[in-house]
């Protein structure tokens, strides 16, 4: 298992910028459910659950793009922030059929990155659909774009988007059921946007930085759920489980160095 660079990450990260833009132009406020729970504006969890200290970045060679339905990114209940938190080289837009946002449009035509778009392969053509994101010999580095809302909104968004029309599509097909309980899922097989990502870095042969992504998504799961409930976290909580495997990634690799 190779060793991969990380550090603590910034402390406006694309989501929260993304967030705080997008609140600046409301007309009127967001009320999401529980919109009276005092929450940290960062992490959006109860604010004694906050775990913004503990973020950390991972360098990868895949980067993610995050391409959010208009009020996705103001949900307390969103994971594409999760991806943010955790993989350095990640960047987030609003949406918009008729005015796509011209970073995001060049972002798509850089030259260092080949875009995947991550959805099901039953909404594209065949000669579109890809299991791995090859880039071949290029030497671009693959850019995962993730469509973030739910199911109605991400398949309108992959319809009506037709700059998206010419890059492949990277198909997932998860090994297991979504472990996300904060929302109803419209199939038995849909993940959560992080859960998305994380598959996606796995198929990318990023296998540390994908399970450090799935341990982050229980982080959160966990302590959302238990503000909503108001219920105590329990003695081994998945934060101290991230933690403790953490030191133990960290001892090896001292070790090893």
């Amino acid at each position: 298992m190779s060793k991969i660079a990380m550090s603590k990450i910034e402390q406006n990260h694309a989501i929260q910028r993304l967030y705080k833009a997008r609140l600046s132009r409301a007309t009127r406020p967001y009320l999401a459910r529980g919109a009276g729970v005092d929450r940290c504006q960062q992490c959006m969890l109860v604010r004694h659950y906050c775990i913004c200290a503990h973020r950390t970045a991972h360098k990868t060679h895949a980067a993610f793009m995050l391409l959010m339905y208009d009020d996705e990114v103001l949900k307390p209940s969103n994971t594409g922030r999760l991806i943010a938190d955790c993989i350095a080289d990640t960047y987030a837009f609003i949406w918009s059929r008729t005015e796509p946002d011209p970073e995001m449009l060049a972002l798509l035509s850089h030259p260092d990155y080949q875009p995947f778009v991550v959805f099901p392969s039953q909404y594209t053509t065949p000669e579109r659909v890809v299991s791995v994101p090859t880039v071949g010999v290029s030497g671009k580095r693959p850019l995962l774009i993730i469509i973030d809302g739910t199911w109605r909104e991400a398949k309108k968004i992959f319809r009506k988007s037709p700059w998206l029309d010419r890059f492949p599509v990277l198909s997932i097909q998860p090994q297991a059921l979504s472990r996300y309980q904060v929302r109803d899922a419209h199939g038995e097989n849909q993940l959560a946007t992080a859960e998305v990502a994380a598959e996606a870095l796995f198929a990318n042969q990023e296998q540390m930085a994908a399970a450090y992504l799935n341990q982050w998504f229980d982080v959160f799961s966990e302590r959302y759920m238990a503000g909503k409930r108001q219920k105590a976290l329990p003695e081994r909580d998945a934060l101290s489980l991230l933690l403790h495997r953490q030191a133990q990634c960290d001892t090896h690799e001292n070790a090893d160095g």
